[in-house]
């Protein structure tokens, strides 16, 4: 295989899948490292027979020449901050595989399959959030990385911290043994940020069907008219996100019968007599404007992921090796703007997507706004009892911590590397952000889903029994975690509950 897309990585880092290569593709990394080897004979090759970034300009001995590469690991292993979590650094590793079975890197087949190794040993490298400046890569990142496939510092097995000579002696696996440019070849690319990118895109698409999915139960829950999500209306404009928010809407509420037709209104001769509607004719903006506020979230996180695979099978190293043309070209591929300014947006859009979950929540728990439930949806006694007025606090404190972590590090390039590495792309910290404000944003959406099903549990029984298949769905699938709430009592370990329910989960639109 030498091509992967978010599906198949999914496969890899959540669920555990064992990594199969291709045995073709073992002539095709030997003849890039054959003719690498070669061609550095008798040639100054950056990484080979140099020093790196701004010490490029030291021609190394060549009886240092392989001590140069274990230097390079060892001495970039200075992340801080904490050690990634198991599915994402499952995902750095898949992306440098499928880096290097592009055959571009001139790297030996061992470091392919030492990742291999790791990844179908469920060995998690400890991989450090903070460190890269993404601009050669992830230096630092992929220096750890690279660190415990060579038998150094500490990996998570089994869920526990032990030193990595440790686990590979239980394991009988030998640590890799480096050749060539094969340290350099592992920590210079973008496969840092790529993969935690790539998780983030996992749980955005599942956190926007949650949206549209809430969406969807409150526009049916306050008897909204149809024309805001209809076919006609939305036509009109062309934005692909829009139209498809649009659809799921009206496959969820296809069977309900709460939804009010447009025509209802139109077609009662009584209205025109009144001078105040008791109905609304158009709901709040929260409400009505659903397909025109997810659609960009939809085109952005579509666009993001063809960006984020395209990264995935490129070769994002340097130099780059071509076997077709008998050269080693020497650039910047390993610069991650392509990344970091998809994280950037991807990040904003949630935000906004968050912003629209506290509105929705906020309009439940307002009697004065719905005119239709008890203030916070409380079922007990006003005033003695909270109903959930509690955890509105937390949804909306975590929503402006998402706006302001929504502002841009794409454009915050600080110089570093004695001014070597000038404009960097700063795309693992943009990635990392994003994973933040993509966890509030489930923080926020389970709170405001718990709220929709407390509200399902208030209307009246005639209500419930004309509520869409699919919102029935929904609910008893949040109900088999969190009960109606009735009595004032500690929600936080529920509302826990209801995230990973959230996180690994999806409704089919």
């Amino acid at each position: 295989m030498n091509e992967i897309n978010l599906s198949n990585l999914a496969e890899y880092s959540f669920n555990n899948k064992e990594f199969q290569l291709d045995l073709e593709i073992k002539e095709e990394l030997d003849k890039s490292f054959n003719f690498l080897k070669d061609f550095s004979n008798d040639k100054i090759i950056y990484g080979i027979n140099t020093g790196f970034g701004p010490m490029a300009q030291f021609k190394i001995d060549d009886d240092k020449l392989n001590q140069l590469q274990y230097n390079l690991i060892r001495s970039h292993s200075s992340g801080l901050g904490e050690p990634l979590e198991d599915v994402y650094a499952r995902a750095v590793m898949v992306a440098r595989i499928t880096n290097f079975l592009q055959a571009n890197s001139g790297i030996s087949y061992n470091v392919v399959e030492k990742l291999i190794e790791f990844l179908n040993h469920k060995i998690t490298p400890e991989i450090y959030e903070h460190g890269g400046v993404g601009a050669s890569g992830d230096l630092v990142q992929l220096a750890h990385l690279a660190l415990n496939l060579i038998g150094e510092g500490f990996v998570q097995f089994k869920g526990e911290r032990r030193a990595t000579k440790e686990v590979l002696e239980t394991l009988n696996i030998k640590p890799l043994d480096l050749k060539l440019r094969d340290g350099l070849g592992l920590m210079n690319g973008t496969s840092c940020m790529t993969g935690i990118g790539a998780i983030n895109l996992v749980y955005a698409e599942r956190l926007l069907n949650w949206s549209v999915v809430s969406s969807s139960i409150i526009n049916e829950i306050v008897e909204a008219y149809d024309d805001s999500f209809s076919f006609e209306l939305n036509n009109v404009k062309r934005h692909k996100g829009q139209l498809k928010i649009a659809e799921e809407m009206r496959t969820f509420l296809s069977d309900s019968e709460l939804i009010k037709k447009r025509e209802e209104l139109y077609n009662n001769s009584e209205v025109l007599d009144k001078k105040k509607f008791e109905k609304k004719i158009q709901e709040y903006y929260s409400i009505r404007c659903v397909p025109q506020i997810l659609g960009p979230i939809a085109d952005t996180i579509s666009y993001a992921k063809e960006v984020v695979e395209n990264e995935l099978n490129s070769t994002n190293d340097n130099p780059i090796v071509s076997v077709e043309t008998q050269n080693v070209f020497h650039g910047g591929n390993f610069h991650g703007d392509y990344i970091s300014l998809e994280m950037d947006k991807l990040k904003i859009v949630i935000t906004k997507l968050t912003m629209l979950a506290e509105r929705q929540l906020n309009f439940l728990l307002n009697s004065k706004l719905n005119e239709q439930f008890p203030s916070f949806l409380n079922a007990k006694t006003l005033g003695f009892n909270f109903g959930i007025q509690g955890m509105q606090f937390t949804a909306t404190s975590t929503t402006a911590e998402s706006q302001t972590l929504s502002n841009p590090m794409y454009v915050h390039s600080i110089p570093n590397n004695n001014d070597n590495q000038d404009i960097v792309s700063m795309g693992t910290n943009s990635a990392l952000i994003t994973k933040k404000v993509i966890e509030n944003g489930y923080q926020v959406m389970a709170i405001h889903m718990i709220a929709v099903c407390q509200a399902i549990d208030l209307l009246e029984a005639s209500q419930k029994d004309k509520l869409s298949s699919k919102t029935i769905e929904a609910y008893k699938l949040i109900r088999s975690q969190f009960n109606f709430i009735q009595e004032d009592l500690p929600q936080f370990e529920n509302i826990k509950k209801v995230i990973g329910l959230l996180k690994n989960n999806s409704i089919e639109l």
